[in-house]
């Protein structure tokens, strides 16, 4: 589920930590990378579990209104398609949420004006409406709310995102990329699948997770050399115009392009061109982009780079 991009800006950001804190200690920041990682697939628990607690936050709420002292006929009698919905239900009863959960310490307990805010987006949108005047129930129409809510309302509110961001520092980087595959899960879910539906494992496989960890440790243990070929290519430059996360990303990119033989050359440079527009200056992309470009004719010509 974390995929090599999220891995990339992860290991960019460990290896930029380690030079700035200066302490030198590998193993520290192994640690920290995989922490970090870690906290990117609690967030894909995170998501699933909001979709949990939004229902019965809403069951809980009728529930109150039902036996307040003089209740409407609306109190007594409302609509409860939200919280019959199989979908939820499924997803509550799924044994690996149930006990990734309990394992990890997951909740929204402390967060309940935030669960609130969120039930009162859904319940005031024309996707609620729709559903409730929806002739069709079904398991499908169940699923397709909520993966039609969590895609308009939840992924695209800033709200959201800031609240998450507030939540975890580890998650400011995370999320779109996280939601995307909290959406494709609503959609693979199966009725028929029951409690035993899959969820996404936190690496597809163990390439990728070997990936992260070869990327950082030959970053640091050869970044000297790296790092004095980048320095030769840029000694026409000024250098307090080259923002140093500049340094680190070309680094992190010549890295992969070194250690990693089957990437095409124009992958890597593609994901860190990528990454310098997010995390640099807008020229970032184009003055790493010739860098790089540099280097990599200058390495085929030493015959040290045998792939395109």
């Amino acid at each position: 589920m974390i995929n090599r991009i999220l891995i990339r800006i992860k290991v960019l950001q460990i290896v930029y930590s380690y030079y700035q804190n200066g302490n030198g200690d590998l193993k520290l920041a192994d640690k920290e990378l995989m922490f970090s990682l870690q906290k990117s697939y609690d967030l894909y628990y995170y998501l699933l579990l909001l979709i949990v607690e939004v229902t019965n936050l809403h069951k809980r709420t009728l529930d109150i209104r039902k036996h307040k002292f003089m209740p409407t006929e609306e109190d007594l009698n409302p609509n409860t398609r939200l919280i019959d919905n199989r979908f939820v239900a499924q997803l509550e009863q799924n044994e690996m949420l149930q006990k990734y959960v309990s394992d990890q310490g997951i909740s929204w307990a402390n967060d309940e004006e935030f669960v609130k805010d969120v039930l009162d987006s859904i319940l005031a949108s024309d996707i609620y409406a729709d559903y409730l005047k929806n002739p069709e129930d079904s398991y499908a129409v169940d699923r397709e709310f909520w993966r039609s809510t969590f895609k308009n309302l939840i992924c695209c509110s800033d709200d959201v995102e800031e609240y998450l961001e507030d939540k975890s520092i580890y998650w400011n980087d995370d999320i779109s990329i996280i939601e995307t595959f909290t959406l494709k899960t609503i959609k693979r879910f199966d009725e028929a699948a029951g409690s035993k539906q899959e969820l996404l494992p936190m690496f597809k496989d163990m390439d990728d997770k070997l990936f992260a960890t070869k990327l950082f440790h030959q970053a640091i243990l050869k970044g000297s050399d790296y790092r004095q070929r980048i320095e030769k290519h840029i000694k026409n430059w000024e250098a307090d115009r080259i923002a140093s996360i500049d340094l680190y990303i070309m680094q992190v990119a010549l890295t992969e392009i070194m250690t990693f033989p089957t990437i095409p050359i124009s992958v890597t440079l593609n994901e860190y061109i990528d990454i310098a527009k997010h995390y640099s200056t807008p020229k970032s992309g184009i003055f790493i982009n010739g860098i790089l470009d540099s280097i990599v004719n200058e390495l085929k010509s030493e015959q040290l780079l045998l792939k395109d």
